[in-house]
């Protein structure tokens, strides 16, 4: 999800909603510690230069089980991290306290904020020797023409 993305669905809602890949939601007394602009500059295993920048919301809970952040009020700390930060319409990273400090992406379902599991991948998978995948097919769908193998023409 992109910041502009965020933007238009505060504009929906009436209280704002997170919720956990496992289904459980973030207790609304949530807290965004922070938003900034996070830029990685780094080097894949194939020996590319690469950079990437994204967005970063950070959420916190503490025992003030009163606060509660209102869409208007999430609305302003983006403007003026936007303001102050220059941060363009980049693709938001959430940062959650679990176990230990967990990175999520981001979607939105028209009233919930999902916070999305983020994987790991080879950027190189050429270089690293990895097969490229296969499409998966049905036998049932190749049909059956003169083109075909079968078990007795001696084809296989």
């Amino acid at each position: 999800m992109k910041l502009s993305e965020i933007k238009e669905s505060l504009l929906t809602i009436d209280k704002i909603d997170f919720q956990l890949p496992n289904g459980a939601s973030i207790p609304s007394h949530f807290h965004i510690t922070e938003i900034g602009k996070f830029s990685k500059h780094f080097i894949d295993c194939g020996g590319k230069v690469r950079k990437e920048d994204t967005v970063n919301f950070q959420l916190w809970e503490a025992d003030d089980y009163q606060h509660r952040l209102s869409p208007k009020d999430l609305l302003e700390i983006i403007t003026l991290a936007e303001n102050k930060l220059g941060i363009e319409n980049l693709n938001i990273e959430v940062e959650y306290q679990g176990d230990t400090i967990g990175k999520y992406g981001l979607s939105f379902n028209g009233q919930q904020f999902l916070l999305t599991n983020k994987l790991t991948d080879c950027l190189d998978p050429k270089k690293c020797g990895l097969p490229v995948s296969k499409p998966k097919i049905r036998i049932s769908q190749l049909g059956n023409s003169q083109n075909n193998c079968t078990p007795d023409s001696g084809c296989c």
